[in-house]
Order: C-alpha cells, then structure tokens, then sequence
C-alpha cells in the first residue's frame, strides 16, 4: 500500500495504483489524431456509444476533404452524414459552429496545433471559451490527441468511481470534478500517468463498478471503497446468520 490511507492523497495513490495492476498501465493511446480532429471526435461522442460516434467520424473525413469544408457544407448535410450519433440535429450546427470560432479567433487558420505551446491551463481556457465545450472535451484534446498533454478527462464511469471511492462527494458534478480529481494526482506525473489514470478509472466503471449492482465483492479497491463496504455488509450479516449445520 502506498503511505497513510487515512491520506487522501495517498488513498487516491493506491486506488491509481491498484487500478493500474488490474488493467495493465501503461494504457496504449486509442487514437493518434490532430487536436483538430480530435475536438470533433469528442463532440461526435457526447452521450454516444463509440462504435456509432466512430462510423460518424470516418463518414465526416470520407465525405469532405477537410474540416473547412465541413464547416462551409450545408449543415442538413452535416447532419444526414453524423446521423447515426446522438442528436444530430444539435451536434451538425454545434461542430461548424466551434469551426467557424476557431477560424475567427485564429485570423483565419483552422488548426489547433498552436495549443502545444501554451500551458494546460491556458490551452483548455482557450477551448472552453468556444461554445459547447467544457472541461471533459477540452481535456480529451489535450490528453487523446497527438498533442498528448497532461489533462485529466473525467467521463461518467470514471466520475461515479471516484464519488463511490470517497475521492469526491456525490454532490460535485462531473464538470466542476474535473478540477478537484486533478489536483488530487501528482503535478509531476507525464501525460501517460495522467492518461492512464483516466482510463483505469474509466475501465473500472465499466467492468466492475457497474451504475447498476456493482461487482463489490470482486472489487481490488473493496477495503478502500465505503460505498462497496455498504453494499457488502447485509450480505455479510446474513451469512453470518445462517445457522451452521
């Protein structure tokens, strides 16, 4: 174990560490595309399954040869190309939206590579002040792209293992943890740290911290999770009950 569990910070530790033993860090990146590209693959997959937001994408490249033209196409167009996501009649004019500001704000260039060369902090206030994007995406830029900076994206899964964990309360929404969760992780963990953290907590609410019935008693962070202690107890007292034979 890492250090005093009483610690937050140390708890927060060993959950990383633990999680990581489970799921094999270092996490291999899932994609290698421009920070460009990589904000509309995020926008695609807002309340999307991956495959659906996926085909999106692709169909997006097949049909237009850059993001200008997306941008300039009729946006019922755009829309019957990302049909298969999620409420493509809001995410069409939201994405030529975004690329119309980008270009604005850039004097012209549509392209975020420049974001390699501010801070994190500054690179993600400068994507959150294009409308429709908020903590999770502008730190999906940073972290998934080719930039590979070290922002911490929290997504649902990951949210509801660190409010399950004690790491956040349940009263703190997924938008404003974003903040608090990362600055729980060492200031001088790598990208691949931060990534990899993301991903475990992600991968462990997937495969065992289920929204509904959650494997507890299969869990590697039980003795460090209140809510698994919970949920395990009546079973516990019931079993101690039974009479022997």
């Amino acid at each position: 174990m890492t250090g005093n569990l009483d610690d937050p910070n140390a708890k927060v530790l060993e959950i990383h560490h633990r999680l990581c033993v489970a799921y094999d860090c270092p996490v291999a990146y899932f994609h290698s595309l421009d920070p460009l590209s990589e904000l509309v693959s995020s926008l695609l997959s807002h309340r999307t399954r991956n495959a659906d937001s996926g085909r999106a994408f692709k169909a997006l490249r097949a049909a237009y040869p850059d993001w200008a033209a997306v941008r300039d196409a009729p946006t019922d167009e755009i829309q019957q190309v990302i049909s298969g996501v999620t409420w493509p009649e809001q995410k069409a004019p939201r994405i030529q939206q975004i690329l119309r500001g980008i270009a604005e704000r850039r004097r012209g260039e549509l392209s975020l590579d420049f974001l390699a060369d501010l801070p994190v902090a500054e690179a993600r206030a400068w994507l959150e002040e294009l409308s429709g994007v908020g903590p999770k995406t502008s730190a999906a830029v940073l972290s998934f792209s080719t930039l590979r900076r070290p922002a911490l994206p929290v997504d649902s899964h990951h949210h509801r293992v660190a409010v399950r964990t004690g790491m956040i309360p349940a009263t703190l929404a997924v938008g404003p943890a974003h903040a608090v969760l990362s600055a729980q992780l060492p200031e001088e963990w790598t990208a691949q740290q931060i990534y990899d953290n993301h991903e475990v907590m992600m991968l462990h609410g997937q495969r065992c911290c289920y929204f509904r019935n959650p494997a507890c008693g299969r869990c590697v962070l039980l003795d460090l999770c209140p809510t698994g202690q919970r949920r395990q107890a009546p079973r516990a007292d019931a079993e101690a009950q039974r009479p022997t034979a």
